[in-house]
């Protein structure tokens, strides 16, 4: 206990004295968050130094061994740094699906060379990572992907097409599920790895409702792809990518935790005013944000229980897709009533007042939670079967 409170009170000291001012102030839009990448952009020279003093000490991707990057960690110190984190309000130095998806497929099924390779440069933030997995037949039922992967002797030779590649056209690498084998379905996937500076890939974003675009779609046409860049056995690409969609889904649910600023009530009450005794001045609204309140609550609970219960492999296989549903909802029921309680001011599409109709955007862009990385409906049966033991169809 008494290691613990020491390790508590070291790393708050070294983030009050390291975690620059900006860094602390709330995540308002996709451009406060750090991607890294061979190219990164940098909203200012906090954000980058923030990065580079996090990466240097591991912190980035801090359970990950230190021969790859990270601090090596025990999962209690990790929760320790997240904790001081949080209440200091400092951002997360790099948003990466490297780190919350590639990583730990990588560790527990890369050779010594790819992990030598990648995780270092992962966890500073060097590559920036996208994945390639739905298709435009193969969304819910990923497994009947057609993008062909040709054995050409010392290279695969990829042709075929992905969708809903989530920043495809800013990464740097992907990790993409392919076809080595017709003749069966989930047996003749493989998982490869390989560089979108290739020759023979193309993207194009998606205009999402929301105005933004950072889907795409990507296209492989005789794509040259190095065997040493096969993740797992040849044919055996569906277990690396169903143990990676547990940890995306794990992922995504974290949404259902990020208020990210001001609270809905306060925002509720500068808006809308309170009445004689101090409460919002819409008692039917004030009902929803305070029932919203417990369920974000109680999930918060359930999302550490379940962290604690995976790190001691004590988890059900199924948990995260019942983390990933219920995440998501919360998620969507957020920006809901953030709209209700911003008023007709919340409708501003691009004024300045509004931050080019950041909240209206962000509200719209929620809808999708529900889609990717497995839709809802996906995620609900899997909890049915799989959790609840109820007999399928």
């Amino acid at each position: 206990m008494n290691d613990l409170a020491a390790c508590r009170a070291e790393t708050r000291a070294w983030l009050e004295v390291n975690c620059p001012a900006p860094m602390r102030e709330p995540v308002r839009s996709d451009t406060d968050l750090c991607w890294g990448g061979r190219d990164p952009v940098f909203s200012c020279i906090e954000q980058k130094l923030w990065l580079e003093r996090m990466a240097a000490r591991g912190w980035t991707a801090p359970e990950w061994p230190k021969a790859y990057g990270g601090a090596g960690l025990s999962p209690v110190e990790a929760k320790v740094l997240h904790e001081e984190m949080e209440a200091l309000g400092c951002r997360p130095p790099l948003k990466s699906f490297g780190i919350s998806m590639l990583g730990p497929a990588l560790i527990k099924y890369g050779t010594e060379a790819q992990k030598a390779e990648h995780l270092p440069k992962i966890a500073r933030g060097l590559i920036r990572w996208c994945q390639g997995y739905s298709e435009p037949n193969a969304g819910s039922d990923l497994a009947g992907l057609q993008t062909r992967a040709e054995d050409r002797g010392d290279h695969f030779l990829v042709n075929g097409q992905k969708v809903w590649t989530s920043y495809a056209h800013k990464a740097d690498w992907i990790f993409c599920l392919v076809r080595t084998d017709t003749s069966v379905k989930h047996a003749g996937i493989s998982f490869l790895l390989f560089d979108m500076k290739a020759s023979g890939i193309s993207t194009r974003p998606i205009r999402l409702i929301s105005g933004y675009s950072f889907f795409c779609e990507t296209f492989f046409d005789n794509v040259k792809v190095p065997k040493a860049n096969l993740v797992g056995e040849l044919n055996k690409g569906w277990e690396v990518a169903k143990y990676l969609l547990g940890h995306e889904r794990e992922s995504i649910s974290g949404i259902g935790l990020d208020g990210g600023g001001m609270s809905l009530a306060d925002a509720a009450l500068m808006t809308l005013g309170h009445d004689s005794e101090g409460r919002l001045d819409e008692p039917v609204l004030r009902a929803r944000i305070a029932l919203f309140e417990v369920r974000a609550a109680a999930f918060r609970a359930m999302s550490e229980r379940f962290s604690d219960e995976m790190k001691a492999k004590r988890a059900h296989p199924a948990q995260p897709s019942m983390m990933k549903y219920y995440g998501t909802e919360l998620n969507k029921q957020r920006h809901e009533l953030a709209m209700a309680a911003g008023g007709s001011r919340r409708l501003e599409w691009e004024s300045d007042r509004s931050t080019g109709g950041a909240a209206p955007r962000a509200w719209l862009r929620s809808k999708g939670n529900s889609i990717e990385g497995g839709t809802s409906e996906i995620q609900l049966n899997i909890i049915a079967k799989r959790i609840l033991e109820l007999p399928g169809s």
